[in-house]
């Protein structure tokens, strides 16, 4: 039993480190397994400016409690919105292995548009009174 689980074990992480290596090249990708990974690693390219934007806007609203709550209201609204709206979008192919690459890159798409509108409210000009975001 022993044996079988590390035999399992080994050729796991086999496979993790050579899809890995597919991954090092994207622009040539050419297996379903590589473009899968390169498009998850897009997508949390994506995911990491959305973070660095969002922790900006909401050191923007520290001085004010309630417009912070919205905000991480609204965050999380939007989260359960584009994995649900890239769930539907992608769900033709939900039993290919094209699927993951799908869903990586609608979640890529919709993360980067959600960084510019918060990048939008970091631009906002103090006089914009419909701008929830003050100016730094």
């Amino acid at each position: 039993m022993r044996h079988t689980l590390a035999c399992c074990l080994w050729i796991t992480t086999g496979l993790i480190f050579s899809g890995v290596a597919f991954a090092d090249d994207c622009a040539t990708a050419s297996s379903q397994q590589a473009m899968n990974i390169c498009a998850d690693q897009a997508f949390k390219v994506a995911d990491k400016a959305l973070n660095t934007s969002y922790q900006q806007v909401t050191q923007r609203l520290k001085d004010n409690p309630d417009s912070a709550t919205l905000l991480v209201k609204a965050q999380r609204a939007w989260i359960a919105f584009r994995d649900t709206q890239c769930e539907f979008a992608t769900s033709a192919a939900a039993q290919g292995s094209i699927y993951p690459m799908l869903v990586a890159q609608c979640r890529s798409e919709l993360t980067q548009t959600r960084t510019k509108d918060l990048n939008a409210l970091l631009e906002c000009d103090e006089t914009d009174l419909s701008c929830p975001v003050p100016g730094p």
